[in-house]
């Protein structure tokens, strides 16, 4: 005795018919016929009463009727609850990021993007710290990570390439350097640079001015990184995307001339994922790019 033939007791019983029930699930009247009686025989019980033109529930069939409706119903559910976690549609991801992933809009669309297809997912998000992101993506603490690159990474990682942008100069807005028409790397020989946790666009600037660059302090995020230099400590490189999101203060933000300093976001996972959910939203951002691109 199967599932399959609770779906044939509940056929008949809605019919009170063997030909039409047979006709609805798509097999021969016999076949049906013989399926019921092999129902009946693994139960030790008659489920219908049988006439010339139709039939009828038995007392048993009564009690069995509600029992298999609700089986079968479960069933269902319980397939399509596996079917969807096997798409990916159901599960958990856990998400770190970079402020700039967020200042630059990416993470929102990417996220609000997945979850529209993929409502029953549940999706945490939270910042972490750029330095140690990789790796605890790679340890497992989290299964996705926005990252500012270029930056190394784990072998057991990948990335996918995303938006790419350029660096300004944020400095207190008294500094000289604000009467200055054009900034360039030169003019920041002798400042004192704080540093974000993405030091390659001030390593690329102190390079194109043939400088090794004055480091300052390190902070962490972006906001304390300005905030250093509200308070007059020094200038820092740091992402497009902050102008106007990050807005304090005795701040200024100013062009490099003639740099062509760049970042990018990634995507960063193991190489290896086997949760659904997971590998759906890697697919997606791998998809979107892709498009974006052609």
């Amino acid at each position: 005795m199967d599932i399959r033939h609770f779906r044939y007791f509940l056929a008949v019983a809605q019919h009170c018919n063997f030909t039409r029930a047979a006709e609805v699930l798509g097999i021969a009247p016999p076949t049906l016929s013989r399926q019921i009686q092999d129902l009946e025989n693994a139960l030790g019980v008659r489920l219908f009463v049988r006439e010339q033109r139709q039939v009828s529930l038995t007392e048993a069939g009564h009690a069995l009727l509600p029992e298999a409706d609700a089986t079968v119903r479960q069933f269902e559910r319980a397939q399509r609850h596996a079917q969807r976690a096997g798409r990916g549609e159901t599960g958990h991801i856990e998400l770190g990021y970079v402020a700039s992933a967020v200042y630059s809009g990416v993470l929102q669309r990417q996220v609000q993007a997945y979850l529209h297809n993929s409502p029953q997912v549940c999706l945490s998000v939270r910042e972490a710290p750029m330095a140690s992101l990789p790796s605890q993506v790679a340890e497992g603490r989290f299964d996705l990570g926005y990252v500012r690159c270029p930056m190394a990474l784990p072998p057991e990682l990948e990335a996918i390439r995303l938006n790419g942008e350029g660096f300004v100069l944020a400095l207190a807005a008294d500094s000289w350097l604000t009467r200055l028409k054009h900034i360039n790397a030169e003019h920041l020989q002798h400042e004192t640079f704080i540093l974000p946790e993405q030091i390659s666009g001030t390593l690329q600037v102190a390079a194109q001015g043939g400088y090794a660059p004055k480091l300052g302090a390190q902070p962490g995020g972006l906001v304390a990184v300005i905030a250093l230099v509200s308070l007059n400590q020094g200038v820092a490189v740091v992402p497009a995307s902050v102008v106007g999101h990050i807005c304090l203060p005795n701040v200024a933000y100013r062009k490099i001339e003639g740099s062509d300093a760049t970042s990018w976001l990634s995507l960063i996972y193991r190489r290896f994922e086997k949760s659904s959910a997971v590998v759906r939203y890697i697919e997606k951002i791998r998809l979107d790019t892709r498009t974006q691109t052609a």
